[in-house]
């Protein structure tokens, strides 16, 4: 189709002049230039302004007023001559078009929005391999256990990398070959808009490679599940929700890439006795009317066995002690936590004749509560 001469003299009339476009001055330096076209570019991005067609238009004068400006060649024609020294290069309708030929164009639209290499004709670029996921592995250990520390054995089942094929996923005696979707490249280039895009290549999963004959151990994928026997050791003062980190015990990655990792996450049984707070244990005990009158040597649970605490006479109900150092080891070993007693009062259901006597006679020498209560009133 050919264009006549009065066609392109409309069509150049009608351009808006360039430095109006980026909202520069006619001096403007480079910097400016750029950053007043990044400005732009990501207010009337199609992408930000879907089905808009001022925008997507408003974009592309923006662009093309960038590669002429930022052009050492194009920028004094365009000073001296206006839009009729620039011509094609600037993707009028004489031909070519938007950012071809303009070498640093694409490189500021990937910088902008992430396209990468693929874009607007570049060079495309494989996925790395993708390294192996973590694992996590519940345990559950007992108060004491926690306290002391431990070593154990766990059956970890993960992704390992299959024996027969050494990860290639093809059957012995076989090679990938290259994937006749992307032809290798492990990318695709999709046309969006007035540019292309190049994403990940489906077929292959941007390796540039697929398995026609695919080794029948692990049925192409590379890796097999298997259960993996581990000793770990789990320190002293660990908590509920303490995790362990072992590196590279997780499932293998691609060929080439890392391994994961397995997290040990840890739970701690609850206790029948001992309830643990942080490091500081808790504890209630009962002890008798005579014992809390007479004071008493009583026993109380410890992490490490029975242990005896003296409780003076008077102890009233609901009393708590301090026993240093018998509670959790922090964690890492720097110190320990304490042990607290709370003491519970228990008053007999059931009397015998002669404790029933024994009571009775200490009623009557005893003041009454009431009594006292009415005398400190009347005071």
């Amino acid at each position: 189709m050919r264009i006549s001469p009065q066609e392109v003299s409309r069509d150049l009339s009608s351009k808006r002049d360039y430095y109006e476009v980026l909202g520069v001055g006619r001096d403007a330096g480079e910097q400016e230039l750029k950053q007043a076209y990044r400005r732009l570019a990501i207010k009337y991005h199609p992408d930000k302004n879907p089905g808009d067609k001022e925008a997507e238009d408003k974009f592309k004068e923006i662009a093309e007023a960038y590669q002429v400006l930022s052009s050492s060649e194009l920028r004094p024609r365009y000073d001296r001559y206006g839009h009729a020294g620039v011509g094609a290069a600037a993707g009028s309708p004489f031909g070519g078009g938007f950012g071809q030929g303009f070498p640093g164009f694409e490189d500021i639209l990937s910088d902008l929005f992430g396209f990468g290499d693929g874009l607007g004709g570049g060079r495309s670029r494989r996925s790395a391999p993708r390294r192996g996921s973590d694992l996590r592995y519940d345990i559950e250990i007992s108060l004491e256990e926690a306290a002391a520390g431990l070593k154990t054995k766990i059956r970890a089942p993960r992704l390992e990398r299959c024996d027969s094929c050494k990860g290639s996923g093809a059957a012995e005696g076989a090679s990938p070959v290259r994937c006749s979707t992307c032809g290798g490249n492990g990318q695709v280039r999709y046309q969006q808009g007035f540019f292309s895009v190049s994403r990940t290549c489906s077929t292959c999963r941007g390796s540039g490679r697929v398995i026609q004959d695919v080794c029948k151990e692990c049925r192409g994928q590379g890796r097999i599940e298997k259960e993996k026997t581990l000793e770990i050791k789990v320190p002293a003062g660990v908590d509920t929700g303490s995790r362990l980190r072992i590196v590279g015990e997780g499932e293998s990655g691609e060929p080439g890439a890392s391994s994961g990792d397995l997290y040990v996450v840890i739970q701690i049984k609850e206790h029948n006795i001992l309830e643990r707070r942080d490091a500081n244990l808790y504890c209630s005990i009962p002890v008798s009317f005579a014992q809390a009158a007479l004071g008493a040597e009583v026993g109380i649970p410890t992490l490490n066995g029975p242990e005896s605490l003296r409780i003076p006479e008077g102890t009233q109900s609901a009393s708590v002690f301090r026993v240093r150092g018998k509670g959790m080891p922090a964690l890492g070993g720097r110190g320990r936590g304490d042990l607290f007693v709370s003491v519970n009062v228990v008053t007999p259901t059931s009397l015998s004749r002669e404790q029933r006597k024994l009571l009775e006679e200490l009623a009557r020498i005893e003041p009454r509560a009431d009594r006292a209560t009415k005398n400190k009133a009347n005071i």
